[in-house]
């Protein structure tokens, strides 16, 4: 991850201000991210290095001694690629695609290394509570990759099919002058109406509807080709004017030399300290969250993966609903009569509905906040201010809370589309890393972002949280699918800013495909053998034989639900394992 050389954003005071942090032994599958977030949260590096010089960070001050994290890949999937197809993100993103293909971006590394830190951020706070029982912390990037992909995984071992079909197609689409763009509408009848100003047979978008609304679920859109037809028929500018009219929104994909130019060098997350009297507790017995409650009002998969991932640390998570229950409960496939999805993300929280449009209601919600350690959502900008339910409002009742807002855009880019995980990838040149060279940019139709983002504002939680801790003052946190896109695109972007070429080498993570499968090599191996009359079992003997590691893809789901550490809850839903490992 490049260090940005400058910043347009001051820093404030971080929560590990005047703590150090060295790295050490063999490389880990994350180092040059730790290390960064390390810097960007307050520690230095110990000794003359930057610090990054290996797999295992230790964190170290006279307040709470040292605590240290590494990032180990594993047995069998021992790289990024090799994790990538173990894991099912390669069956996944390929899903539009129609077979499985590999992110030419370090996406389980990446989300190896946040989880890192939030172990570290985890550690070193139930230190300073007192619980020095935590020393060491380990995080496999195979469990962050399962991590990523918990929600496809649920569907996968649900009591009854998807509600869409799961078929090749999607967005982006291509205007008859040769812009590339994402559509964004989470109204059918505005979907509606931006087709018809662009004369699409009624039945088309009729059908198309329900595949483009679940794609998010799905990872595809098979919607009707005639759609694709009816923007390559229509000008850029008529496709603009028929989004204004219709109130949809369209962005054009964007690439990493634009994104370099203008990047700002902010923080994936902003940390904002505020006076306020806080008296730590001690640390209680569990996980080292116990004893903190965090009420979460999040739709969709960012802030309730936060939340999430905060509960899997000890807190205790309730989320604010509205009347009648958050209606993605219902959200099939099912088990139990519960959404598989919903509860990959919500096992285990507690639940109470408040409406948040009764003026009785939100002061019930205020106090509520008055006896939590953090209120975090993601709402629209500004609907927090608008009901009365912004920093300031509950900071009056509270003003040790750890506020955390977790958005699309981070109020960043001014004139940015609708802040949702398509649309940011488009904007921000994701749709360029994700594919290598020689291949057309496409943003992923697997929710590369929202789940990024979640564990983004998981980690912007924890450093609240050991803000607070160490300093008694109360912090406000927000963070964005944008913090998201720009960590992920680091590595491509730094080498756009230097005028090379940002895209990996082209064929990039492409699996190999066999007489009845597929099977994934290394990053930086060769095969010199044709493996594709062979079987998979064959193929992978014949390059094991010639000292070459290769493992076969995961193209159904439900093969890693009947081996392996995924686990069912008490609803039956499949249930990925914890990815940190504490010591």
């Amino acid at each position: 991850m490049a260090t940005p050389a400058t910043s347009a954003i001051a820093r404030t005071a971080g929560p590990l201000d005047g703590l150090r942090f060295e790295g050490s032994g063999p490389p880990g599958a994350a180092d040059a991210l730790v290390a960064e977030h390390l810097r960007l949260l307050g520690a230095q590096p110990d000794g003359s290095s930057d610090g990054s010089g290996g797999g295992r960070f230790t964190v170290s001050g006279r307040e709470v001694g040292e605590v240290s994290a590494g990032t180990v890949w594993g047995e069998t999937a021992t790289d990024e690629a090799t994790v990538q197809a173990a894991t099912g993100i390669m069956a996944v993103h390929g899903r539009r695609d129609g077979t499985p293909r590999g992110l030419a971006v370090d996406y389980a590394a990446t989300a190896a290394g946040v989880l890192a830190v939030q172990g570290l951020l985890a550690g070193l706070l139930a230190r300073a509570r007192g619980a020095g029982h935590i020393t060491q912390v380990e995080v496999s990037a195979e469990r962050a990759g399962l991590l990523t992909v918990s929600q496809y995984l649920a569907a996968a071992g649900a009591e009854e099919g998807e509600a869409a079909e799961l078929a090749p197609g999607g967005p982006p689409f291509t205007s008859t002058d040769g812009t590339a763009f994402e559509l964004e509408t989470l109204d059918p009848g505005v979907w509606a109406a931006f087709w018809r100003a662009l004369d699409a047979p009624e039945e088309a978008i009729r059908r198309g509807w329900r595949p483009f609304q679940f794609r998010y679920a799905t990872a595809c859109a098979p919607f009707p080709h005639v759609l694709h037809e009816a923007v390559r028929a229509s000008t850029w500018e008529r496709i603009r004017h028929a989004a204004d009219a219709s109130g949809a929104d369209v962005c054009p994909l964007g690439s990493l030399a634009d994104r370099a130019a203008e990047y700002d060098g902010a923080a994936p997350w902003e940390l904002t300290p505020h006076d306020a009297t806080y008296v730590p507790r001690g640390a209680s017995d569990g996980g080292p969250l116990a004893g903190f409650t965090v009420l979460e009002a999040g739709r969709r998969i960012q802030a309730p993966l936060a939340a999430h991932v905060l509960g899997l640390l000890g807190a205790e998570v309730i989320r604010i609903e509205p009347p009648g229950g958050d209606p993605l409960r219902g959200m099939p496939p099912a088990c139990s009569g519960i959404s598989a999805r919903w509860l990959a993300l919500n096992r285990g929280k507690k639940a109470v509905e408040v409406d948040i449009k009764s003026p009785s209601d939100r002061e019930r919600l205020r106090e509520m906040a008055a006896d939590a350690d953090v209120f975090l959502h993601n709402w629209a900008p500004g609907k927090a201010a608008q009901l009365g339910l912004d920093h300031e409002h509950l900071a009056v009742a509270n003003p040790a809370l750890v506020y955390a807002y977790t958005s699309g855009w981070a109020d960043r880019l001014p004139d940015a589309p609708m802040g949702t995980d398509f649309m940011v990838q488009a904007r921000t040149g994701v749709g360029e890393a994700v594919r290598p060279a020689g291949e057309a940019p496409a943003p992923s139709l697997m929710t590369l972002l929202d789940v990024l983002g979640g564990l983004l504002g998981a980690e912007a939680v924890l450093a609240g949280l050991l803000q607070r801790e160490r300093t008694g003052r109360g912090v406000r946190v927000h963070s964005s699918l944008l913090g998201a896109a720009d960590v992920l695109t680091a590595p491509a972007r730094a080498r756009a800013a230097q005028g090379l070429d940002p895209r990996r080498p082209a064929g990039f993570r492409r699996p190999l495909r066999t007489a009845d499968g597929w099977i994934a090599l290394p990053d930086h191996a060769a095969n010199p053998y044709d493996v594709s009359a062979l079987s998979t079992e064959q193929a992978l003997k014949r390059l094991r034989d010639g000292g070459l590691s290769a493992v076969p893809v995961v193209t159904d789901l439900a093969d890693l639900l009947s081996s392996g550490p995924i686990s069912r809850d008490a609803h039956g839903a499949p249930a990925v394992p914890t990815p940190w490992s504490f010591a």
